[in-house]
């Protein structure tokens, strides 16, 4: 069993947990830390993977100066997604020489981890052939998207647990036009306790991947994992 620091440090600037995810990742790599898995939370916000455009971005600059959200160009495979409060977003930083060197395998054990914490609330959940993500009767409850650097993981998954979906509107999630996205509480008709969802989500991260983790403050995670 590996062992692992686990950082929960709530409502994160994305730019703030992008600058961490480098430098825990830059830090991995030189074995200067242990893997390390964030969950944390977003305000709006926009990110476009190395596979999307912005004709994918549909709102206009303007609104989105006047509702506040930012929008950022990052180095994860996928398209275009949205963060916001209400959402699980893991960011897994592993070092793949310890588990196995496939990328493939590893989104789809993310998925699992997924589908196994939607299964503690009676949801059947499941992939759809040539998609990546999380999918409950063809719409979306979770996106994915994964940066290698010498086989050590950034970025990670979406979980959406009680966001606001008209956010979605603003955009073509994952460039995919026909495929609507969901939420627990859509499915379940009421506010699920994100602190529930990440506690599942750690258990069955731990099953999937065989790593054991201590929670730290975010600090601690910093300069001690």
């Amino acid at each position: 069993m590996n062992q692992g620091a686990l950082l929960k440090p709530g409502l994160l600037d994305y730019q703030q947990a992008w600058d961490l995810q480098k430098e825990l990742q830059q830090r991995r790599i030189k074995n200067e830390c242990s893997d390390t898995l964030i969950l944390t939370e977003h305000p709006h916000t926009y990110t476009i993977g190395k596979g999307g455009g912005e004709e994918n971005l549909v709102a206009s600059e303007s609104s989105l100066k006047r509702e506040g959200i930012k929008v950022y160009r990052i180095e994860r495979g996928g398209d275009i997604t949205y963060h916001g409060p209400g959402q699980v977003v893991g960011y897994p930083i592993l070092d793949l020489h310890d588990y196995y060197l496939d990328t493939l395998r590893f989104l789809r054990d993310l998925e699992e981890v997924i589908i196994l914490t939607l299964k503690d609330y009676s949801v059947e959940a499941g992939r759809i052939e040539g998609l990546t993500g999380v999918w409950v009767d063809g719409e979306k409850i979770a996106a994915l998207g994964v940066k290698m650097s010498r086989w050590v993981t950034m970025h990670g998954f979406a979980f959406n647990i009680n966001p606001d979906l008209a956010y979605y509107q603003n955009i073509i999630p994952c460039g995919i036009a026909d495929k609507p996205v969901t939420s627990l509480k859509k499915i379940l008709g009421k506010e699920v306790v994100l602190d529930e969802v990440e506690e599942k989500l750690v258990t069955h991260f731990s099953q999937v991947f065989q790593v054991e983790f201590e929670e730290k403050n975010s600090h601690e995670g910093v300069l001690l994992c």
